[in-house]
């Protein structure tokens, strides 16, 4: 009877997630173009309408396929939505809005009929894996969304008034300047998850020590990178590495991607970053990135308690009141501006050493390469991390206001090339 009343409560506990994760997806493309749709907006990501297909195609393949043991639903798709299917630039070809609409819901009622009988003791974390994909691809959606208005597409909804001038309001007062750091005392915590949705990058948990170190206590604002910025921060080599100077020279780029949007809001983080750029304003200032240990440590450990906190503020679930993310209570339509907070805005959502805004807001790059710990085993398949322990991608923690709570904790981890700025990433500075 336990066994049984667990299994139905666990059952609506992942209906329930299901729910309000496609909730926010399909939320993206209300009152969406078929021209947005479809549109490839950067050689590097494939259309806001392929992400939404693939959504279905992959909880169709490890849910009614490879686990129920069903026929694919759909074969005319296979090709085309799989990721390694066709090549980016050919993902244009779309079937329209209302199709992939079918094939998401047609493939949602199989799955959820799945739920059912499904043996969650043995499928539970592969139901939590697709959760988290479809998290993921959300926030691919919401930054491409982003892209889109920058490059044009997006005037229809803004009434064409897409100049600096028509999205400024008055400047938010500073944070303390200069910002504070908090030092860490040295010693050992615990990193990484063993928990039932922990990804398999996040795997095992171990401890690691390290020794005493200081971090700020908030993500780097507008405010002071513009300091940087003004001070002839993308004109002098000395405040960057070789690859960065390099980087610089190629991009030519004066500003961070998403500088319009924030440009007003000096008590905001910055956003849109690449990791060359946060390296560069870190040597400007004296300072350096945090490792990722660093970054883990002091967002999630408490010393007190000598115990590892899943969120910064504890182990309750995010809400409004702790961070800056997306409400699944509340889904939203494609908003038309980066809707980063005030790096202050939440104190409820500080962790056990007084960081604030660990979650949500930005991603934070960090100074690590991205690669597996000391007995990584890949899961479910080889192509969702392993392929990315090539000592290419930096680590980002911490999440953005785009992120769907399902993917956001202290232990999950992101990982880019260190040139690219798509993405809503910040960063805070270590010493």
């Amino acid at each position: 009877m336990i066994s049984k009343l667990r299994k139905s409560n666990l059952q609506q506990a992942i209906s329930l997630a299901f729910y309000q994760c496609r909730r926010n997806t399909v939320a993206l493309f209300e009152d969406m173009d078929e021209a947005t749709f479809r549109h490839q907006v950067h050689p590097d990501f494939s259309p806001v309408g392929w992400h939404l297909g693939h959504i279905a195609y992959t909880e169709s393949l490890w849910l009614l396929e490879r686990s129920a043991g069903n026929a694919c639903l759909f074969p005319q798709y296979r090709k085309f939505f799989a990721a390694d299917g066709l090549p980016k630039s050919q993902r244009v070809q779309l079937p329209n809005l209302e199709e992939i609409y079918y094939y998401l819901d047609t493939v949602r009622k199989k799955v959820l009929d799945y739920l059912e009988v499904a043996d969650l003791n043995q499928e539970e974390r592969l139901w939590r894996f697709l959760l988290q994909h479809e998290s993921q691809h959300c926030e691919t959606i919401a930054f491409l969304l982003e892209l889109a208005k920058r490059n044009g597409q997006g005037d229809k909804e803004r009434g064409g008034q897409g100049d600096k001038e028509t999205i400024l309001s008055p400047p938010l007062p500073l944070s303390p300047s200069p910002p504070p750091l908090i030092k860490i005392p040295a010693g050992e915590f615990e990193m990484g998850s063993n928990a039932i949705d922990a990804l398999d990058n996040e795997r095992p948990a171990h401890k690691v020590y390290l020794d005493t170190y200081s971090i700020e206590r908030y993500s780097v604002t507008c405010g002071q990178y513009r300091a940087f910025m003004e001070a002839g921060g993308y004109e002098n080599p000395g405040f960057w590495s070789k690859a960065g100077w390099e980087w610089l020279q190629i991009e030519q780029v004066e500003e961070p991607l998403y500088w319009h949007n924030v440009l007003s809001a000096d008590n905001h983080p910055v956003c849109g970053v690449s990791w060359y750029e946060a390296e560069a304003y870190c040597r400007f200032v004296g300072k350096r990135l945090p490792t990722e240990a660093e970054w883990e440590k002091a967002v999630s450990w408490d010393a007190d308690m000598n115990r590892h906190r899943i969120y910064p503020w504890g182990d309750e679930e995010p809400t409004p009141q702790h961070c800056n993310c997306v409400d699944v209570a509340s889904p939203q339509k494609n908003r038309l501006t980066i809707n980063t907070t005030s790096v202050d805005a939440y104190p409820d959502g500080q962790s056990a050493y007084g960081l604030y805004d660990a979650l949500g807001n930005v991603w934070e790059w960090t100074a690590s390469w991205f690669d597996g710990y000391d007995g990584f085993e890949m899961y479910p398949y080889v192509g969702y991390s392993q392929v990315y322990f090539d000592q290419q991608h930096r680590v980002l923690k911490g999440g953005s206001w785009a992120t769907n709570p399902f993917a956001l904790r202290s232990s999950f981890r992101n990982w880019y090339h260190p040139g690219v700025r798509q993405i809503f990433a910040g960063f805070r500075c270590a010493l």
